[in-house]
């Protein structure tokens, strides 16, 4: 079974492949900053640091982002939707980024997503389950054509009779080949020729709260001291010196 993904990269380095697989740290300050201008309704408390392997299917009330010179990276469940094409320009360009690439992932439902937009122009989105094609909008890209040239067939198991409306491919895998081409990856299985591994690349993890519901922070307490010890050393200070 595939890995589940939902993610949205801004990219401006030239070169984002040798970038992210050089990169060991993410800037929190600079993560915290974008976490508040896309959910300015919620507090984000800080959750610390992990590779995005394991946080790119991030859960309802998580965000994780990695902040990268050049590169920057969101994982949110909100990016998961069946056309890419809907999602709103505060969410495709919030950075006034060169490229931005999606790539969303669903394993239990078999389902695989990515999209381009350059310079916040739509270009290529394309969002299908094995039988039913949710998106196919703009000129497929070159690195495309194995796949619909039928070099990549869904592998069905024994017995079991492919649907007549079947596409010549996994749409899953479809979307991790677009990981591995834009960001030189993939979230399945371990990586292939020059790829990188992604637990070597680091995200910051927040958790959103309602205003009002975010945890309180625990005051230390400390431990008062007895008043007769308190005394006695206040009269050690101030009892006069013995004579000699």
């Amino acid at each position: 079974m595939g890995a589940k993904a939902s993610t949205i990269w801004y990219i401006d380095a030239p070169d984002p492949i040798s970038l992210l697989r050089h990169t060991t740290t993410s800037d929190w300050d600079a993560a915290t900053a974008l976490v508040g201008r896309l959910f300015p309704d919620r507090i984000a408390v800080p959750k610390g640091q992990g590779p995005i392997a394991q946080a790119a299917g991030v859960s309802p009330d998580e965000i994780f982002v990695g902040c990268y010179p050049g590169a920057t990276v969101i994982c949110g469940s909100n990016l998961s939707i069946a056309k890419p094409s809907l999602i709103p320009e505060v969410w495709t360009r919030p950075l006034a980024s060169e490229s931005t690439y999606l790539v969303a992932t669903d394993p239990d439902t078999a389902w695989g997503a990515f999209a381009y937009w350059e310079r916040g122009t739509l270009r290529r989105s394309f969002s299908a389950t094995p039988i039913y094609i949710y998106e196919d909008t703009g000129l497929p890209l070159v690195w495309e054509r194995p796949f619909w040239a039928g070099e990549r067939p869904l592998v069905y198991p024994p017995g079991v009779m492919p649907d007549p409306q079947s596409l010549p491919f996994h749409p899953q895998e479809f979307a991790e080949a677009a990981n591995s081409e834009w960001l030189g990856f993939r979230y399945t299985g371990a990586p292939r020729g020059d790829e990188f591994d992604p637990n070597t690349l680091p995200v910051c993890g927040f958790t959103l709260y309602v205003p009002g519901e975010q945890p309180v922070p625990e005051v230390p307490v400390v431990q008062a001291e007895p008043q007769d010890r308190k005394f006695m050393r206040w009269l050690r200070r101030k009892s006069p010196e013995p004579q000699s």
